[in-house]
């Protein structure tokens, strides 16, 4: 692995973070600075986090943006929830969104385990 960009959980992220912003776009103009700025702000900090922590010299390091970046996950999750309760997004879109997280917290928890273990 030469980059964090190399790294499955970065690219998954990555793709959250698009999904995000094009399902987002569709929200009413009043949640501009409400909901939509916050679900776009805490789906960018899970791939930054990787990727900052990617660069930090120690494993201690790696390991505390890793579980900001897992925070962070959670965080949208709920948000997107509470999109869905309001209906700013189907039931498709929810379960497309909740579905990619779920995925991605599940390689997330299982690399932390992993950088836990051998790092």
């Amino acid at each position: 692995m030469k980059t964090f960009r190399d790294l499955l959980i970065w690219q998954k992220a990555m793709a959250l973070v698009t999904k995000c912003y094009s399902t987002s776009s569709n929200f009413p103009k009043e949640e501009q600075f409400g909901l939509t700025s916050q679900i776009r702000r805490c789906s960018i900090s899970i791939p930054s986090n990787i990727s900052e922590g990617y660069g930090r010299g120690t494993n201690k390091d790696y390991r505390r943006f890793l579980n900001i970046s897992l925070g962070s996950l959670f965080e949208f999750q709920t948000q997107v929830e509470i999109a869905y309760n309001l209906e700013y997004l189907t039931e498709e879109k929810f379960n497309q969104l909740y579905e990619d997280s779920r995925e991605l917290e599940r390689m997330l928890t299982a690399f932390i385990n992993k950088v836990n273990g051998t790092l």
